[in-house]
């Protein structure tokens, strides 16, 4: 299904039609800050698997990170962190970043590499953030690729509900979406360490 969401308003209906699929097991494209993104509920193995095995993933080695409301929920997936980082996170979030963490007992076994660290993302995006305050739990984020050798990321809505209509269960339209993925940063020692330059720019918030 192709479901259209305004991110300007998104309408609680469908923003409820995405969360009761969420919660059947089901997975989901929608959009973010900057490219689309798979999904579904953190909480359920078999569609995590799912997502993997769409991506062309193993779940054990696949770094999925995934999607929190705010910073109120990302601090219940990470191990303790400083106040210095968390000033950083109150002023770049929500933003085009990923934030990777030492993750804590709550991530579930599937989504913590063997290095038990867990990627983190709020995004400037009413859809998807919607979507996971209604939800309850944060969902997985894995970006949507293109097979064309320039274009590395999907921005058309229809284009890529065309390709993967069969193979999930929602695509949510909200409108084109970038092709500059997010930028990563590692802070598993404490410090800011960037791991791939995307679309957020750090320094304007350290």
């Amino acid at each position: 299904m192709l479901l259209k969401i305004y991110e300007d308003n998104p309408n609680p209906k469908a923003i409820q039609q995405a969360v009761d699929v969420l919660k059947k097991g089901g997975v989901i494209i929608y959009p973010t800050d900057t490219v689309y993104g798979i999904g579904c509920d953190i909480t359920n193995h078999k569609a995590i698997e799912r997502v993997c095995q769409i991506r062309g993933l193993k779940p054990d080695k696949s770094n999925l990170s995934f999607i929190c409301y705010d910073l109120t929920d990302i601090s219940n997936y990470t191990k303790p962190f400083d106040t210095a980082v968390f000033r950083v996170l109150k002023k770049a979030l929500p933003g085009p970043f990923t934030f990777i963490f030492n993750a804590s007992g709550q991530v579930p076994k599937l989504l913590s590499s063997k290095k038990k660290t867990v990627g983190i993302r709020v995004p400037d995006n009413n859809v998807v953030r919607e979507i996971v305050k209604e939800l309850g739990n944060p969902i997985v984020s894995s970006s949507i690729h293109d097979e064309d050798e320039i274009i590395e990321y999907s921005t058309d809505p229809e284009l890529i509900y065309e390709k993967y209509q069969d193979l999930v269960d929602i695509v949510v339209d909200g409108g084109y979406g970038g092709n500059v993925a997010s930028t990563v940063v590692d802070l598993t020692s404490g410090e800011f360490e960037i791991v791939r330059e995307g679309k957020g720019d750090l320094e304007e918030y350290l």
